[in-house]
C-alpha cells in the first residue's frame, strides 16, 4: 500500500494566511512563507497554497508570493486560485509550483482540464471540488464556495478524471473548519469510483480523524489547516500516531 500523505494547506487572502469555518468567518493565522518553511521542516509530504479570493475577485494568483514560498520548500508544492487559462499555469510552474489546482475554472470550462493534461501532463493537474451536501445530494460550488452550480459531486469528479486530472482535492463545505471529522462516507464513495488519488479536505480536528479518513474514507491524502496552524498537533506527532495505528506514512 502506498504511504498516506499529510498535507498542510495555506489558504491565502491578500497575501496573508487565513482560516475560516464553513468558508466564512475568516481570520488571519500567520505568514505564508514562514508557515510553509515550518511544515517542510516538520516533514509534511506536500504543501497546498490556495488563493481563496482570486476567482471571486477576478484576479490572478499572487505569483511573487508563490515564488517566495517555493524558495523555502523541499517538498511538492500545489498552487491554486484565480487560474483560468494555460498561461496562468505556465506562470505558476515557472514560479516553483509542482502541481496546479483548478476549481472554478474547471467547472466553467471543463476543456481546460484536457488542455492542461495535454500540455503539462496529468501529474501536474489537481481538480479541486468544493461541495455541499443537502438532503443527501452533493452540489459543487465555485468562487470559493459562494455560488452553487449544476455539477453533482461524484459525476463531476469522474468527468474530471476522464478529462485528465491526476488528483481530486475534495473539500466538504459542510465539514470545513468545524473540526468534527472528514466527510468519510462521501470520500469512500469517491475513492471507490475513481482510479486517481483523492485528497480529503474539510473537518480535521484531531489525529483520530486522520486515522478515520484513511481507513473508513479510503482517502490517499489528508489536507488540513487549522490544526496545524494553531499547533494543536504537529506533523511528526500525527505521523507517529498513524504509524502506531498501522497506517503507512513516510516517517
Amino acid at each position: 500500500m502506498l504511504a498516506k500523505r499529510i498535507i498542510p494547506c495555506l489558504d491565502v487572502r491578500d497575501g496573508k494566511t487565513v482560516k475560516g469555518v464553513n468558508f466564512v468567518n475568516i481570520r488571519e493565522v500567520g505568514d505564508a512563507v514562514e508557515l510553509g518553511a515550518e511544515y517542510a521542516r516538520q516533514g509534511a509530504d506536500e504543501l497546498v497554497f490556495l488563493d481563496i479570493t482570486a476567482s471571486h475577485e477576478g484576479r490572478k494568483t499572487f505569483v511573487e508570493l508563490v515564488k517566495r514560498i517555493a524558495h523555502v520548500l523541499n517538498i511538492p508544492f500545489t498552487v491554486g486560485g484565480g487560474i483560468s487559462e494555460l498561461k496562468d499555469i505556465e506562470a505558476l510552474l515557472s514560479a516553483g509550483a509542482d502541481k496546479v489546482s483548478i476549481n472554478s475554472a474547471a467547472i466553467r470550462n471543463p476543456e481546460l482540464i484536457d488542455q492542461m493534461a495535454l500540455n503539462f501532463g496529468s501529474q501536474f493537474v489537481v481538480v479541486a471540488i468544493d461541495a455541499k451536501e443537502v438532503d443527501g445530494h452533493w452540489t459543487a460550488y465555485v468562487n470559493g464556495g459562494r455560488i452553487p452550480t449544476d455539477k453533482e459531486l461524484f459525476s463531476w469528479a469522474r468527468e474530471a478524471q476522464d478529462r485528465g486530472a491526476g488528483e481530486i482535492l475534495f473539500t466538504s463545505m459542510n465539514h470545513d473548519g468545524t473540526k468534527n471529522g472528514f466527510a468519510c462516507e462521501a470520500l469512500a464513495r469517491m475513492s471507490e469510483s475513481l482510479s486517481i488519488p483523492v485528497i480529503a479536505s474539510g473537518g480535521a480536528g484531531n489525529m483520530e480523524h486522520y486515522a478515520e479518513v484513511f481507513a473508513k474514507g479510503k482517502a490517499d491524502a489528508g489536507l488540513a489547516a487549522s490544526i496545524f496552524h494553531f499547533k494543536e498537533i504537529t506533523v511528526p506527532q500525527l505521523k507517529e500516531y498513524l504509524h502506531q495505528k498501522g497506517i503507512p506514512v513516510r516517517l
